[in-house]
């Protein structure tokens, strides 16, 4: 595959060592660096008392007093994890800066001067700084000895009492909880804690333990938003905590789900080190390898050292080399470079900054394993994998050849218990049915990627609460589906008994895409769309359809592109619909040069009743689909 010529970081790093890094160049002494790097340049931006980090550019919806102190929380973070993982050896004294910062931020919280931190108060008022108090916490916690231990004691007391308004004031209905536990953690850490600590880290493990779904995955809620908030927070937190405590019953119970989870998600990584590009806060880019590193330090990983390395270092590479910093070293609001369609509302400009979770690696010392074994290739780059996870209700398929990773979504949709459903609340992070290392989701406005809609009056349907069916895996196939009630835009926002269900068989490169509309008014039509790529990418999009389509696919442009491209090309079919009526179309995503067309990929499709069965043109191998149950089962010939 290609790889684009690096780019001039802002900041000098060593020299590669390929010999025991034969597929990074990447040790541990590059990590350092680039936690270095990228401290040296926010802190250019500091105010004059070090307490708030006011980075350049467009505020959050939380405002730019709250977006400073979020500079500092979260490199502070980058800023305790370089430090603590030396020992307490500080050559460029960050912590002396961060004291001098929480000094100034906690001199008079909530007023309206230069220095002052805002208060914490609940996720519905002024939520971002308990999000940020986590931060602070845990950087406290690792570098008590050589910082929280030498404050005066006046400013123990006010930090103390302001990190307290995370314990007295309401989380938002997700992950938040853990931030009030963290912050419990470190209090109790340095003598601190109190019935409120204990209550604060009570409430949070019992929310915890109901969003355990299995499969090594918790839902980030009462619902079913399955992403990469498993590892960069839902993860990390508890098993942290149990390692830095001691705590051995709670590093096992939490550190098993650590571990089944790393089995699944550490296939989520191309070849070219990126980690899959899907759900929200995509900004965070590298901090995907914070479970990674945790399971290594921790030992709760199925990986060797030397894939666990492959994987984290080559997420950290993969962005540098793409340009995810700007000229004078911050990390951008985006993906490689700025990308708008890839934020939410409450990304501000040092939101990109809880990448900073990717240095908890470096709390393996120098001579652990996690650094002194040779890399090894990551599990994408084995073999072609495929890989059922009913619990979230994901499907995951790579191919050795490219190198990438495909997930397909049958599961994870971030709709939450008391919200309806609505097309003007289509989000492309969890909507569309397919994921990859290598593309990006459409923007809203554009054409939808990966997607049937149905289309009743000319308007389309989108893709909201999802119902998962079941999933599963043999040797070198997998299956996974749901269903769910397209909603609308324009016009009445659901027609009654509407319903679509989709399923998605994967083989070697190509997925096999079936759906069943039922319901639909006379006169519908449908719209299948594939994967969006461009032409500077080298990949091969392609859609076939099989049965139920009005012949060959056309292209329709996506003039916004993606995170990958600056615009792209999406294919698609139509057909008609009405009543019930049963689609099925091959689709697939490549990187090989002059793949086979789709078309000498199927021999025959036999539709009848509720039944869909496939015969594959290589030998005979046979795909059956049944609904009324769902049930998929394949034969090889």
């Amino acid at each position: 595959m290609s790889v684009p010529a690096t780019p001039r970081l802002p900041f000098a790093l060593p020299a590669e060592d390929r010999a025991v890094s034969p597929y990074t160049g990447y040790t541990r002494t590059h990590w350092e660096a680039v936690a270095d790097g990228l401290l040296d340049a926010a802190w250019r931006w500091s105010t004059p008392g070090g307490a708030l980090l006011d980075l350049p550019g467009r505020p959050s919806r939380s405002g730019v007093r709250s977006d400073g102190l979020e500079g500092f929380a979260r490199t502070f973070l980058a800023a305790a994890f370089r430090v603590a993982g030396a020992g307490g050896k500080d050559p460029h004294g960050w912590l002396d800066r961060y004291a001098r910062g929480l000094a100034a931020g906690t001199r008079a919280p909530g007023r309206d001067d230069t220095e002052s931190w805002p208060l914490i108060l609940g996720h519905d008022v002024q939520g971002q700084p308990m999000v940020e108090s986590a931060s602070v916490a845990l950087g406290l916690r690792l570098t008590a000895p050589w910082l929280w231990q030498h404050l005066d004691g006046g400013v123990r007391d006010r930090t103390e009492e302001w990190l307290r308004g995370a314990l007295r004031h309401t989380p938002a209905p997700n992950n938040w909880y853990l931030f009030p536990c963290t912050v419990a953690g470190f209090l109790e850490s340095v003598g601190r804690g109190d019935a409120e600590t204990a209550a604060a880290r009570q409430r949070a493990l019992e929310l915890l333990e109901g969003w355990y779904r299995g499969d090594g995955w918790y839902a980030d809620g009462d619902h079913r938003a399955f992403d990469h908030y498993n590892g960069w927070a839902l993860h990390l937190y508890p098993v942290l905590d149990a390692h830095l405590c001691g705590d051995t019953e709670a590093a096992e119970r939490y550190g098993a789900r650590l571990r089944t989870h790393l089995q699944g998600y550490s296939l989520m990584f191309g070849g070219d080190g990126a980690p899959l590009h899907f759900g929200r806060s995509l900004t965070y880019r590298f901090a995907a390898s914070a479970a990674v590193g945790l399971g290594a330090l921790t030992g709760h990983t199925p990986l060797t050292p030397g894939a666990s390395r492959r994987l984290a270092s080559g997420s950290l590479r993969h962005f540098l080399d793409r340009g995810a910093l700007t000229g004078d070293g911050l990390l951008s609001l985006g993906w490689y470079g700025p990308h708008e369609a890839t934020l939410q509302s409450y990304s501000g400009p040092a939101s990109p900054y809880w990448a900073s979770k990717a240095f908890v690696c470096l709390l393996a010392p120098a001579a652990h394993p996690l650094w002194t074994a040779p890399e090894e290739p990551a599990p994408a780059e084995e073999a072609d994998r495929v890989l059922a996870l009913p619990a979230p209700g994901l499907l995951v398929q790579t191919t050795r050849a490219d190198g990438i990773v495909r997930l397909h979504n049958h599961g994870s949709d971030h709709v939450r218990p008391h919200e309806g459903e609505a097309a003007a609340d289509d989000d492309p992070h969890y909507g569309r049915q397919a994921y990859s290392t290598r593309t990006g989701p459409t923007a809203p406005g554009n054409v939808p990627d990966n997607l049937l809609s149905v289309v009743v009056d000319g308007r389309p349907g989108v893709r909201r609460r999802l119902r998962p069916l079941g999933a599963g895996h043999g040797d070198g196939w997998g299956w996974a589906a749901s269903w769910h009630r397209p909603v609308f835009a324009a016009g009445p926002p659901m027609v009654p008994g509407l319903r679509v269900e989709s399923v998605t068989v994967v083989r070697g490169r190509y997925e096999l895409r079936v759906h069943r509309v039922l319901g639909a008014p006379a006169g519908s039509r449908v719209t299948h769309t594939g994967w969006a790529t461009g032409p500077e990418e080298g990949l091969v999009s392609a859609l076939h359809g099989l049965h139920g389509f009005d012949g060959a696919p056309d292209e329709v442009r996506a003039p916004q592109g993606t995170a990958y491209t600056r615009w792209a090309l999406v294919p698609r079919l139509t057909g008609e619909s009405g009543g019930t009526s049963v689609h099925v179309c091959l689709a697939t995503l490549t990187a090989e040069p002059d793949p086979a067309p789709l078309s000498g990929a199927v021999a025959d499709v036999l539709v009848a009743d509720a039944c869909v069965e496939v015969v594959w043109a290589d030998g005979g191998a046979r795909t059956r689909i049944a609904f009324d149950p769902v049930r998929v089962t394949h034969e090889e010939g």
